[in-house]
């Protein structure tokens, strides 16, 4: 199984001692549909043996994506906030790079995030990055 390739791989590299992988991991692993494909394995392999003290590797269930699973709609004051707040930093950010995402000058940059990350955050807040400049 490729979890057990990746968990072998990355416990070298930390120079970690695991033997031992946890039932309810591989349940989870197993049933899990990795919408992130092989990336989003390798990357929750990492944090896991990073995080791992003992000789057992786990996996938190809460680092899984769940895109594909519906999720309770929140609109709250405070979910606003975040989105308003969250919504200024971005457009911001576009701002001083001239609504350029990428790149060392660009906004995912100033931010501190991925570009795929801001890419999917200007979507969602529905950010028209081409009249902020």
């Amino acid at each position: 199984m490729l979890v057990e390739y990746f968990v072998k791989r990355y416990a070298e590299k930390a120079r970690k001692q695991i033997s031992k992988i946890d039932k309810n991991t591989l349940k989870l692993c197993q049933s899990y549909h990795w919408p992130g494909n092989i990336r989003e394995l390798q990357n929750i392999v990492e944090r896991s043996v990073i995080l791992c003290s003992g000789d057992t590797f786990w996996i938190d269930e809460a680092w899984l994506s769940s895109q594909g699973a519906p999720r309770p709609k929140s609109s709250g004051p405070l979910v606003q906030t975040v989105q308003n707040y969250e919504k200024e930093l971005i457009e911001g950010a576009l701002a001083e790079s001239n609504g350029k995402v990428a790149g060392p000058n660009g906004a995912a940059a100033k931010l501190g995030i991925p570009r795929a990350t801001l890419d999917f955050k200007i979507k969602q807040l529905k950010i028209k990055k081409n009249t902020i400049r």
